[in-house]
């Protein structure tokens, strides 16, 4: 079963600098009905304008994972770590014990559009840790995040895959497991999911879906589409 979420339908938090779209709920957002699927808990999409962004601030306990779509944004922390982040590029910062950091658009000029991720970790009190690649050229399907960090992944630390799906004018295949589910966000262009049984779902940016008991689906998409894909215990 697929079901859709759309983009019209999430919440919304409006200031001088951002402008964040909330799949769940988030901050003053609060929906009973929408506090996450599995262990995922957050999916925002934020547009940052020049000059601002998140200033110093703290987190426990939630692996965090950045996507940037358009623009850079600058991060500093408490580890002692400061890197830009540019489009095609996955962040993991594993808050664990407890982590300080910002999220700044150095930009004068050009805004910041990028997807922020929460995932809830197997077990609290960890260790913090950093990771940042680069999946710039990637194309069809590429593993960005994993439990075991295979295949030049990075590591959550959850019992959970992250995919970027690229379909580029192709039909991508991505099993699920029995007992899994599977979100799926569209980031960008228009794209078709399909499950097994042939119920197809349009997805246009913004928009999401959940997909519970079916054993897989598949993706396409023309041009720069481009989803990302949560394999979630």
């Amino acid at each position: 079963m697929i079901t859709p979420r759309r983009a019209s339908d999430r919440g919304r938090t409006r200031t001088s600098w951002l402008d964040g779209r909330h799949t769940f709920s988030f901050g003053e957002y609060h929906d009973p009905g929408h506090m996450g699927f599995r262990s995922l808990r957050v999916i925002n999409e934020d547009r940052v304008a020049p000059a601002g962004g998140f200033d110093t601030h703290g987190h426990r306990d939630m692996e965090i994972i950045t996507w940037v779509l358009e623009g850079t944004l600058q991060h500093k922390d408490s580890m002692g770590i400061g890197a830009p982040i540019r489009p095609g590029e996955v962040q993991r910062m594993t808050a664990g014990t407890g982590v300080l950091h910002s999220e700044l658009n150095p930009s004068r000029d050009q805004p910041v559009h990028l997807l922020q991720i929460w995932i809830l970790p197997e077990s609290r009190g960890l260790h913090p840790g950093y990771e940042q690649r680069s999946f710039a050229d990637a194309r069809g399907l590429a593993l960005l995040a994993s439990r075991d960090g295979r295949d030049g992944s990075v590591t959550i630390h959850q019992d959970a895959d992250v995919w970027l799906a690229r379909p580029a004018g192709a039909t991508l295949e991505l099993p699920v497991r029995a007992g899994r589910g599977a979100w799926v966000q569209a980031a960008r262009g228009a794209l078709t999911l399909r499950a097994g049984d042939g119920a197809a779902v349009e997805l246009a940016p913004g928009d999401g879906a959940a997909v519970e008991d079916e054993p897989g689906l598949t993706i396409a998409g023309r041009g720069d589409a481009e989803a990302l894909v949560f394999d979630l215990a």
